[in-house]
């Protein structure tokens, strides 16, 4: 199951790009008096992922010195957090974040579900090896008394996107419940979550993603670090779209929300990623 979307994102590839003069501009902005965070946000914001790694191997020619210890030394907090999610590869993110997710005394759930459910099929079945959908699936749990989960597993992991978004409607048609309905009513726990999950990218990828940035920004104080990580993973592929879900979901911009819960250089960087204000 592939779960990407297209090139619908906010940071596109910069025109006359050259990595030197992006690297020079960096290291100035770092080892002068006081870091100018506006630099970093500037060329980190507006060059895409490839152009990014590219900037940090010129910036290693340059210094001797990688760009993401040197932003990890002059800079601090969920900036810090940001600019070096910015500067490292998407794979190399995931799995820090996974790491991150998996590190200490709990796991934090939520962080693996959203990583796992969002990529690839051999992504998901590692996330379900971690924590150990038509008629088969109706057979599999509301035509018998139990749920085969593997069934579950099975199709929501091996079939294609379109085949999967046929499925929710035959299954409808069958039982007349959607799967989702079916998941949360036959199992529990992290399980039911993580096949929730896969159901609402495969129904919309942008509004799974503007619901999860919506519960980053709500309630007693913003999860950076979520907020963070979907709006540099999806940055080159779908925010185009998730601000336009998440506008029709909550009647205002996700920019307006940033700009309403984030001050700062921090704020500054994270609007940078997201855009205009639609």
């Amino acid at each position: 199951m592939s779960l990407q979307t297209g090139e619908r994102g906010t940071i596109k590839p910069q025109a006359h790009f050259d990595a030197g003069d992006d690297a020079v501009a960096l290291r100035k902005a770092i080892e002068g008096l006081g870091t100018k965070e506006k630099t970093l946000i500037d060329i980190l914001t507006h060059r895409s992922s490839a152009q990014r790694q590219l900037i940090c191997e010129a910036y290693v020619e340059a210094t001797g010195r990688t760009l993401v210890d040197d932003l990890r030394g002059d800079t601090s907090g969920d900036l810090e957090a940001l600019l070096v999610a910015l500067a490292t590869p998407p794979a190399a993110f995931d799995c820090h974040e996974v790491m991150r997710a998996m590190k200490g005394a709990g796991t934090t759930e939520s962080i693996l579900i959203e990583i796992f459910a969002s990529r690839s099929n051999q992504k998901i079945y590692l996330y379900l090896y971690i924590f150990s959908p038509t008629q088969t699936l109706y057979d599999a749990g509301e035509k018998k008394w139990g749920t085969d989960e593997s069934k579950f597993v099975d199709i929501l992991c091996q079939r294609s996107v379109p085949q999967l978004r046929q499925t929710l409607v035959e299954y409808k048609n069958i039982s007349g419940k959607t799967l989702q309905q079916s998941i949360e009513g036959e199992m529990t726990g992290e399980l039911e979550e993580l096949l929730v999950a896969i159901v609402k990218c495969v129904k919309s990828m942008p509004t799974y993603f503007a619901e999860r940035l919506h519960e980053s920004m709500k309630g007693g104080g913003t999860d950076e670090s979520s907020l963070n990580r979907i709006m540099v993973s999806r940055s080159e592929i779908d925010l185009l779209d998730i601000r336009a879900e998440f506008k029709k979901l909550y009647e205002y911009s996700l920019h307006s929300a940033i700009k309403s819960d984030l001050s700062g250089v921090l704020g500054d960087c994270v609007e940078a990623i997201c855009g205009g204000d639609d």
